[in-house]
């Protein structure tokens, strides 16, 4: 066998011992630590935001202390597996500030939030799905019927006065912001960015 050829058979070996453990690194990666959380709900916003974010761990720890006021967690209000969301999109992750942060303990708590101003939360990973129409509807088959929406990628507005959100529109197959909860305290607008509809193709745009 040449040289050349050796240094091929060689290489090609290599290669697949990359690979396999790789692949075995991925699968042993623990999504309750701190490394994997911190780099799953920090990039629920744009990295000019996320990261320079505090993030919060699934257990209420602050994972890393931030500089820019705003805050990364988990936003899914389901109960967290033993071994930590399954992926980002899964844990809902979402980034907000301080009075956003007051809308999330409001609507995980199921209290009416008391903000000072609107505030807006990223939540670049996606959702779970729920019923557009009310809150607490976790599950498909509870949903009222074409109210069901798994959303990708968005950025949303909370306002301090839900009643301000009367009068837009809750449609969410439009491709334009629409509201969530609507005539809820927890109403609020969603607005989709690129890729909004990769989790539930049937409700884009036609």
């Amino acid at each position: 066998m040449t040289l050349r050829q050796l240094t091929i058979v060689f290489l090609g070996f290599y290669a697949s011992v990359t690979l396999a453990e790789h692949h075995e690194a991925g699968e042993k990666e623990d999504h309750t630590s701190a490394a994997w959380q911190i780099k799953a709900y920090s990039t629920a916003a744009p990295d000019f935001i996320g990261n320079f974010a505090s993030v919060i761990g699934s257990d209420g720890s602050v994972l890393r202390e931030g500089s820019n006021g705003w805050m990364c967690q988990s936003a899914n209000p389901r109960p967290v597996p033993k071994t930590g969301w399954g992926s980002a999109h899964e844990a809902m992750a979402a980034c907000h500030d301080g009075e956003g942060m007051k809308w999330m303990m409001g609507y995980m708590s199921g209290k009416i939030p008391v903000m000072e101003r609107d505030a807006f939360m990223w939540m670049l990973h996606g959702d779970m799905g729920e019923d557009n129409t009310k809150a607490g509807v976790f599950n498909k088959a509870d949903a009222t019927p074409g109210q069901w929406i798994e959303s990708g990628p968005h950025l949303m507005l909370m306002p301090k006065d839900p009643s301000t959100l009367v009068n837009y529109p809750t449609d969410f197959t439009t491709g334009a912001p629409y509201v969530m909860f609507a005539n809820t305290p927890y109403a609020h607008v969603m607005i989709p960015v690129a890729g909004h509809y990769q989790y539930q193709p049937e409700s884009a745009p036609r």
